[in-house]
C-alpha cells in the first residue's frame, strides 16, 4: 500500500535562496542527477512566484504588515514536500496526479487558517524519479498584540507549537486526501520513525561510490620491498642479536600482517563494489520497466479514448435509429387515426342516411294507413292499426318490434 507523504522543513534566508534555485530550476548544472532536463517542461505550479523567494517574502511582509522580530538567522519560511511513491503515481493517470497535488495545495492553504495569500510558491516536479510538490509558505499565526489588536505574525515556533505538531499534520493530511478519493495509507512523521531524512545529494556524498571505484582500481597489493633478513645478518655480524629480535623481526612481521589485512580489505571493498554495480543494474532495469509502464499507460489512455469515441459514435447511431423508429411509429399512428376517422365519418354518414330512410318509411306508412282508411271508409286509423297488430302480432314501431322478438327468442 502507498503512503500519503507530507514533510515540513524550516528555512532561513540562506536556505530559502537554495530552495528557490532548485525548485525553479535556476541552476544550469543540477547537483541532483535524478533531474531529467528533457522532462522539465512537464513541471507546473499550483501557485507561481513572480520574484525570488527572498524578494517575495520582503514584499509580502510589507504588503500584509506582518509582525515578528526577524533577525538575519531567523526562520522566515517553511517548505512542505508532498508526494507518495511511484507505485501510486504509476497507477493513476496524469490528470489524477495533477488533481492530487492541487487538492494538497488546497489543504495547506486552509491548514491552521494559514490563508492562500501567505503561500509563496507551490511547484510540482515531474522531471525527477518520483512526482512531488515543493510548497513554500510564510508561517503566519493570527494572534493579538499587547493592546488586544488582531495581528498577523511570522513565527514558525508557534505555528508548529507542540511536540505532536507533525503528527497532527500527518493525521489531517491523510484524512483530507482520502476524503478526495485517493486511497493511501497514513504516512509516518519523523518523531515516530526516528529516521533522519537526508537530501539525495548528501546521501551521494556519504556513499562516495564513484571515488571508491577509482580508488579500488588504483590500489596496489604488492608487498613493499624490504631488506631480506639474511642480508641484514651479514651487516650485523658481531652486533647485538637484540636488534634483530626486538626491531627487525617485529617490523617484518607487522609489514606482513598489514599486507594481509590490505588484501582482505580489498576483497571486502570489491564485494561492496559488485553489490553497488548490481544495484545500479537493477536501477536501470527499474527505469526501463517504469518507461515501459508509462508507455503502457499511454496505450491504455489511447484505447480508452478510442473506446469513448466509438461508444459516442454508437450512441449517436442508436439515438438516430431510435428517432427514426419513433418517427415511423408516429407516422403510422397518424395514418391509422386518419383511416379510422374516415371510417367513422363514413359510418356516421351512412347512419344518418338510414335514419332518414326509416323516418321516411314511418311517414309513408302513416300516409298509407290514412289513405286505406279513407279509401275504404274503414273508420278510425287507430282501430285499424290495433287490429293489425293484434291479428298479426306485429308492431309497426320497428324498435318495439325488435324488443318483442328478442324477448320471444330468450323465452321471456
Amino acid at each position: 500500500m502507498s503512503y500519503a507523504i507530507i514533510r515540513n522543513n524550516k528555512l532561513t534566508r540562506v536556505d530559502a535562496q537554495g530552495s528557490y534555485i532548485h525548485n525553479d530550476r535556476r541552476s544550469k548544472g543540477h547537483s541532483n542527477k535524478d533531474i531529467d532536463p528533457t522532462r522539465t517542461h512537464l513541471n507546473f505550479w499550483c501557485k507561481k512566484n513572480e520574484l525570488t523567494y527572498i524578494k517575495e517574502f520582503d514584499r509580502m511582509k510589507k504588503e500584509y504588515d506582518l509582525k515578528g522580530n526577524i533577525r538575519s538567522n531567523s526562520i522566515i519560511m517553511c517548505e512542505m514536500m508532498i508526494t507518495s511513491d511511484n507505485a501510486f503515481f504509476d497507477k493513476i493517470v496524469l490528470e489524477e496526479t495533477k488533481r492530487y497535488f492541487k487538492e494538497s495545495y488546497k489543504f495547506v492553504c486552509n491548514y491552521k487558517n494559514l490563508g492562500e495569500k501567505y503561500i509563496v510558491s507551490a511547484s510540482v516536479h515531474l522531471d525527477e524519479t518520483t512526482p512531488h510538490m515543493h510548497l513554500v509558505y510564510i508561517p503566519v499565526i493570527h494572534t493579538k498584540d499587547e493592546e488586544g489588536n488582531a495581528i498577523d505574525k511570522i513565527c514558525a515556533r508557534d505555528f508548529w507549537k507542540g511536540r505532536d505538531s507533525y503528527r497532527q499534520l500527518q493525521n489531517a493530511f491523510h484524512k483530507y486526501v482520502t476524503s478526495k478519493g485517493f486511497y493511501l495509507e497514513r504516512g509516518l512523521p519523523v518523531e515516530e520513525t526516528k529516521v533522519k531524512h537526508e537530501k539525495i545529494e548528501n546521501l551521494k556524498k556519504l556513499t562516495n561510490f564513484e571515488n571508491t571505484k577509482k580508488a579500488l582500481n588504483n590500489i596496489k597489493l604488492e608487498l613493499p620491498e624490504i631488506p631480506e633478513l639474511k642480508n641484514i645478518k651479514k651487516v650485523m655480524i658481531n652486533r647485538d642479536e637484540k636488534i634483530m629480535n626486538e626491531i627487525i623481526k617485529p617490523q617484518d612481521n607487522l609489514i606482513t600482517q598489514l599486507h594481509q589485512e590490505n588484501i582482505e580489505l580489498h576483497k571486502e571493498l570489491s564485494k561492496q563494489a559488485v553489490v553497488v554495480e548490481e544495484a545500479e543494474r537493477y536501477q536501470k532495469e527499474r527505469d526501463s520497466i517504469l518507461a515501459n509502464n508509462e508507455e503502457l499507460h499511454n496505450t491504455v489512455k489511447q484505447l480508452e479514448h478510442e473506446y469513448r469515441k466509438k461508444s459516442n459514435t454508437l450512441d449517436i447511431r442508436f439515438n438516430n435509429r431510435k428517432r427514426e423508429l419513433e418517427q415511423e411509429f408516429e407516422n403510422k399512428e397518424m395514418d391509422i387515426k386518419y383511416e379510422y376517422k374516415n371510417k367513422i365519418k363514413s359510418l356516421e354518414k351512412e347512419n344518418n342516411h338510414l335514419h332518414k330512410i326509416i323516418d321516411k318509411l314511418y311517414e309513408t306508412i302513416d300516409k298509407f294507413i290514412h289513405w286505406i282508411c279513407k279509401k275504404f271508409d274503414m273508420g278510425a286509423e287507430d282501430n285499424l292499426v290495433r287490429n293489425f297488430q293484434k291479428e298479426t302480432n306485429i308492431v309497426l314501431d320497428a324498435e318495439e318490434q325488435l324488443k318483442n322478438e328478442e324477448k320471444e327468442k330468450n323465452g321471456i
